[in-house]
């Protein structure tokens, strides 16, 4: 019955408006069947669009985007995310050309509820009855101002085909790529709208779509873990996250942090100090000292790529910053032996590492290239090599003779005398690697005890290699 309702409905409107309102309205018609309202209704196309209109929120005026028949975008109702939420499947798609958020084709993917039973579907019928897919119609979460979400029953079918029997659309993913690159089961058969190109909500990102992560564990990371750095001693090591917070295991001391704080910018490194104390520096160039002196710092001023790690001179009485571009800035006693500041990178910088003389330095790529200024030697590289996984962090030997990359897989790449002991690589991990250490790089009291890496997850759990355990957050 409700399909034959719908074709009439749809039939009335076709003779009078364009082929892609007649889709909308089509929309329109079949969910004011599946809501209940009525025979009348829907051969009154006026009146269905004023039912649908007000299915949102009743108290929304017509000219409102709740009432403007389009569904909204899915990262405004799933935590920022441009994805699919959980308990929905992607239900087909359209394109929309000459848009100025992607500088061309823009695609539009709908996310539909997937039903807990089959009620109503069958018969060339392939929505489940309302009460069966766990969503209801109303506004987005900025009400009259936002597009509504799970009213809507209608698709275009070129994704999830083996799916026969699905819910109301609940969001749309945006995005500039095409669908089979988000969801590999979308076919190439183009449905196209151009009138849409230019919709927008306040979270939409030119970004390609990503699912959100999984469930974070770590109470304390918060699983926003961004890198380690060993005490002075390399009898222990401190783990910093993006929000500021240090934990601190075996002798790393703990004098403060910038937890409790608003930054302008992330946490992007941590580096020790050998004669105590740590440093810390944010996305903007932004330096944090504690029990250090405080040299100096780019934060305030205009940087041409973010900051993505430090490290600091023998002495303790200096520090790098590097930025993703590669360009180096030294304060301090530390000083400047070259950057790749101003170059062409094939991949940006991810990390670097000092020579123990604090004469040199290193910076390695998320290729794995390696670049080697004043004495820190080059000793090979994966530049060029196929990775599974991006590098995101080095560390060198005790006698700078040679280093480490760490892949976020955990893959352990060693070149020159640093000695491989292990890796995470081809293992399950709950989080990715963010960054490494090493015991013996600060080890300024005679010969080192240890030769070995520590390995840093996002979680904050740590992977120790020929060097010893001292505890983790997760």
């Amino acid at each position: 019955m409700t399909t034959t309702l719908v074709e009439r409905a749809s039939s009335f409107l076709g003779s009078r408006i364009s082929r892609r309102s007649f889709i909308n309205r089509s929309a329109y018609a079949g969910s004011a069947v599946a809501i209940g309202a009525g025979l009348d209704l829907v051969l009154k196309p006026g009146t269905a669009y004023g039912a649908i209109c007000t299915c949102g929120n009743g108290n929304c005026g017509c000219g409102s985007l709740c009432c403007a028949g389009f569904t909204d975008f899915c990262c405004s109702i799933n935590n920022g995310y441009n994805f699919c939420p959980a308990d929905a499947v992607m239900g087909g798609w359209w394109k929309a050309d000459n848009s100025s958020y992607c500088g061309g084709a823009r695609y539009y993917m709908d996310c539909h509820a997937t039903c807990q039973c089959d009620t109503g579907c069958g018969n060339g019928w392939g929505f489940c009855e309302p009460a069966c897919d766990g969503v209801s119609c109303g506004c987005g979460p900025g009400g009259c101002n936002s597009y509504v979400t799970g009213c809507f029953q209608f698709r275009y079918g070129q994704c999830n085909q083996n799916v026969d029997c699905i819910g109301r659309i609940v969001c749309r993913v945006v995005s500039c790529v095409p669908p089979w690159t988000v969801d590999p089961t979308c076919t190439t058969t183009n449905a196209q709208d151009n009138s849409t190109a230019e919709q927008n909500v306040a979270c939409w990102t030119a970004a390609p779509p990503s699912p959100p992560p999984p469930p974070c564990h770590s109470v304390q990371t918060k699983c926003q873990a961004i890198g380690i750095a060993p005490s002075a001693d390399g009898a222990g090591y401190g783990i910093v996250t993006s929000f500021g917070k240090l934990l601190a295991f075996g002798d790393f001391p703990n004098v403060g942090d910038e937890s409790g704080a608003t930054l302008v910018r992330p946490m992007v490194g941590i580096a020790e100090r050998s004669a105590g104390g740590y440093y810390l520096v944010a996305a903007d160039g932004g330096i944090f000292a504690y029990n250090a002196p405080y040299l100096g710092s780019m934060g305030g001023h205009p940087l041409n790529a973010p900051m993505v790690g430090m490290a600091c001179t023998p002495s303790g009485k200096g520090y790098w910053t590097v930025a993703s571009d590669g360009g180096i800035f030294a304060f301090g006693d530390a000083q400047f032996f070259g950057s790749m500041g101003g170059q062409q990178l094939n991949q940006p910088i991810v990390g670097m590492a000092a020579s123990p003389t604090g004469k040199g330095y290193w910076f390695v790529a998320a290729d794995g290239g390696i670049f080697a200024f004043g004495d820190a030697k080059f000793a090979g590289s994966m530049g060029g090599q196929q990775l599974n996984q991006p590098i995101v962090g080095m560390a060198a030997s005790p006698n700078g003779k040679g280093y480490w990359f760490v892949a976020a897989d955990g893959g352990i790449f060693a070149f020159g005398d640093a000695k491989f002991a292990g890796s995470m690589g081809g293992q399950h991990l709950n989080k990715p690697i963010v960054g490494m250490a090493s015991p013996a790089v600060t080890t300024r009291l005679g010969a080192p005890s240890q030769s070995g890496y520590w390995l840093v997850a996002q979680d904050g759990g740590i992977f120790a290699f020929d060097a010893s355990f001292h505890g983790s957050p997760a």
